[in-house]
């Protein structure tokens, strides 16, 4: 799904424009190497929970694994202290003097239950009933994409680092997408072992184009030609080589510096640049919201990259902390 390593990737493939790219036959296509095996332990262990999480949710109902998830995520508030520390440094950051301590301690309480029930709801989304499943994805403001699409050019999806941003790529892909991600070649057995599951289960993720972080991303870029949506992050925090360009915008108040490797990419493809965000509700109710577009992308077609970064990057800043402010609790890489 998409992550940050995507972005990284991104950014290194902005050197090349897409009439450089070789044939399918010299590229590749994609596809993963030989990954780590999951070792036994671990797989009976995540059997174990998933068997539970199942024969929980088949007794007392997804509601009921929900107030399960929120009752384990309030637990986790009161004993990790460490995390609960993060959580509020985090939040101090963005919003200062602006958020009360007690609104603070509100929000942090809420983050972790979020998360929990997060991680419940994607360990066993492959053994929900489909249409149980599709009845909690809604997408706001599908016509942004739809539009977008029928252009023909491809879609970039710009996410950002707040809100479970790794289960957008599958529901998108669920309600019928043509998705392409990225999978870091060192991902936890947790996150490979559920995706392993999800392509056993679902045609639509088994088609899901993926690219490794040590790959360069020609794929992508013949995603976006053939009319595909490719998603990744644009407000990374953690930078991996000053030769990456970025971005300085105004984030809360603060100068921060964004990369700008996707949003070349798309500019050069032709792509439609739409935001993107997803909102936890209750009992695993999910909304993606695709917002307007970040520029016109017929009046992209006639400016330099320089321009197009001048008008995309400080809306997709401002957006994404509009969403920050309305969802506190939705704050990820802690």
């Amino acid at each position: 799904m998409p992550s940050e390593e995507l972005t990284v990737e991104l950014q290194r493939s902005a050197a090349e424009p897409p009439a450089k790219i070789p044939p399918e036959s010299e590229a590749g296509t994609g596809a993963p190497p030989i990954e780590r095996s999951i070792p036994l332990l671990t797989r009976l262990r995540i059997g174990f929970v998933r068997h539970f999480l199942v024969g929980y949710a088949r007794l007392f109902g997804l509601s009921g694994l929900y107030r399960l998830g929120r009752l384990f995520g309030t637990c986790e508030y009161l004993v990790d202290y460490r995390r609960r520390g993060r959580v509020h440094r985090k939040l101090s950051s963005l919003f200062g003097v602006e958020m009360s301590a007690t609104e603070r301690r509100r929000h942090v309480r809420r983050y972790f239950m979020r998360v929990r029930c997060d991680k419940m709801f994607y360990t066993i989304m492959d053994r929900i009933p489909r249409g149980k499943l599709l009845n909690r994805i809604k997408l706001k403001n599908r016509r942004v994409v739809d539009d977008a699409l029928s252009r023909r050019k491809g879609v970039y999806v710009a996410l950002c680092h707040y809100g479970s941003h790794h289960v957008a790529g599958l529901m998108m892909a669920l309600l019928g997408y043509k998705i392409a991600g990225v999978r870091d070649a060192k991902e936890s057995h947790v996150r490979r072992y559920i995706y392993q599951k999800y392509r056993e289960t679902w045609p639509e993720v088994a088609d899901i184009k993926l690219v490794f972080t040590d790959t360069f991303p020609r794929v992508l870029y013949r995603h976006l030609q053939s009319n595909g949506i490719v998603a990744s992050l644009l407000d990374v925090d953690r930078l991996r080589g000053e030769h990456l360009k970025r971005y300085p915008v105004q984030f809360f108040g603060q100068e921060r510096e964004f990369l700008t490797g996707p949003v070349q990419m798309a500019h050069r493809c032709g792509a439609a640049m739409i935001p993107g965000y997803i909102v936890s509700r209750k009992n695993f109710y999910y909304q993606l919201i695709g917002g307007e577009p970040l520029i016109d992308p017929d009046t992209a077609a006639g400016l330099t990259e320089d321009q197009v970064l001048e008008i995309v990057m400080p809306r997709y800043a401002a957006g994404v902390e509009a969403f920050v402010r309305e969802h506190p609790d939705h704050v990820m890489n802690i």
